[in-house]
């Protein structure tokens, strides 16, 4: 299963949930070792061809731009910073300034149009009216006796000079209510700015709460790192003290016939080291059914235990054909809680699990559960993503733990079975 998870770099949700933020970290630093292991190996094939003459293919496009930098006498790159240099502005005032005059400029050229508009309007109402009234003096002046043309003359110099007074007044007013306009304007877009820089300055700062997020989010993925590269350097300790105490080798077929503790050693490396690479045991089944890649219904998972753990002894006790205490069927997560409910720390029970081939060991501590994935996918049972010792049977895994802790940080020894309450037992459909 953990091969699996590891060659897909994918793990399912609901079997995600399944693990505790040990198995969590643990599976996480381990999918980023197989991340760096892959990148290496590419990096090796890219040298390799480069040996070879073989010209890795390149990523960027003929057309891509390029930047280039002017330089400064001391011939790095020349750079100002506007505020800070000798007789400069500070940056805020010269923003200002440049807002104030940007606003101006605009509001100035917003005028001019306006007034042009303005201007021409003046013009052809004052022409059409001065037109109209030279059309009506021409045809009354041939009324008037010639005596009287010169006082028609004076009229219409008259006439003329109050329609300019007109004019002007009208212009001067049109020309008060643009630069009115211009001020207000010029107000407006002032304001505008300012918002901009405003906004301009919230999203800076927005820049600087996701750096300080990613800052935080970097720091708890190498606190994670640390964390899975400890536990599993303490389960391989563990497993090495284990072996010199004579425990595995009492425990687990994979390590007997193995007299010294350093070839006990020197073959628990081989599995940490290469876990594909394992012998089969002659006690092993053999699979005569295709197997899905995992549980879709609890009828498939009692034809795989009948066809495949039962012949390796799974739930019964360690050498006898009786049922272990400890061992329940297919019960859910929250109905193991309830079972422990009321028992005291480090009482504990394995359940056959619906998310993968194997089972679930639900744990009794002080402030509430713990429940670990057991791997059965394979010839040998572990704690999926946790537990490098691999056992034989699923009785010599429990055992092992009953002396030895599981996880280094939280201490749990398996000490109190928690049986069966129901009547029939909740297993039976397994040994039908």
């Amino acid at each position: 299963m953990l091969q699996q998870i590891l060659r897909d770099m994918y793990i399912d949700p609901d079997l995600l949930a399944e693990l505790n933020e040990e198995q969590k970290q643990i599976l996480f630093y381990k999918m980023r070792e197989e991340q760096l292991r892959r990148w290496y190996e590419r990096k090796s094939w890219q040298a390799e061809a480069q040996d070879d003459g073989v010209k890795p293919p390149s990523t960027k496009q003929n057309h891509e731009k390029h930047i280039n930098w002017l330089s400064g006498t001391d011939g790095d790159v020349w750079v100002w910073v506007m505020g800070e240099a000798p007789g400069d502005k500070p940056y805020e005032q010269i923003a200002e300034e440049l807002m104030e005059e940007k606003a101006r400029l605009q509001a100035q050229k917003e005028a001019e149009e306006l007034w042009k508009k303005k201007e021409a309007e003046i013009e052809k109402k004052f022409r059409d009216v001065l037109a109209k009234e030279k059309a009506r003096i021409v045809a009354e002046k041939w009324k008037v006796e010639i005596e009287d043309r010169k006082a028609a003359k004076l009229m219409e110099e008259k006439i003329q000079l109050e329609l300019r007074k007109r004019e002007e007044e009208e212009r001067q007013s049109g020309e008060e209510e643009i630069r009115r306009q211009e001020e207000l304007r010029a107000k407006e877009l002032y304001l505008s700015l300012k918002e901009a820089q405003q906004q301009s300055q919230r999203n800076d700062s927005d820049e600087e709460q996701w750096q300080e997020q990613l800052r935080r989010s970097k720091a708890a993925d190498e606190a994670r790192s640390h964390t899975a590269r400890r536990a599993r350097a303490e389960y391989h300790r563990q497993s090495m003290r284990a072996i010199k105490k004579g425990k595995v080798a009492g425990l687990s077929n994979l390590f007997q016939g193995l007299g010294t503790a350093h070839e006990q050693a020197t073959r628990l490396h081989h599995h940490l080291v290469f876990p594909g690479l394992q012998q089969p045991s002659a006690a092993s089944p053999i699979r005569t059914w295709a197997r899905p890649p995992r549980p879709h219904s609890r009828e498939v998972i009692v034809r795989w235990f009948k066809e495949e753990q039962r012949p390796r002894d799974a739930g019964y006790e360690r050498n006898t054909k009786t049922v272990a205490p400890w061992f329940h069927g297919i019960i859910s997560r929250q109905e193991a809680e309830e079972l422990l409910m009321n028992k005291s720390e480090g009482a504990f029970l394995v359940r056959v699990s619906e998310k993968i081939w194997g089972y679930a060991l639900s744990y009794r501590q002080a402030s509430g559960f713990k429940h670990f994935l057991v791997d059965a996918s394979g010839d040998v049972y572990s704690f999926l993503g946790v537990d490098p010792n691999r056992h034989a049977t699923l009785a010599d895994l429990v055992d092992f733990h009953k002396e030895e802790v599981i996880t280094s940080s939280g201490g749990e020894l398996l000490l109190e079975p928690c049986g069966q309450q129901r009547s029939p037992p909740d297993y039976n459909p397994l040994f039908e």
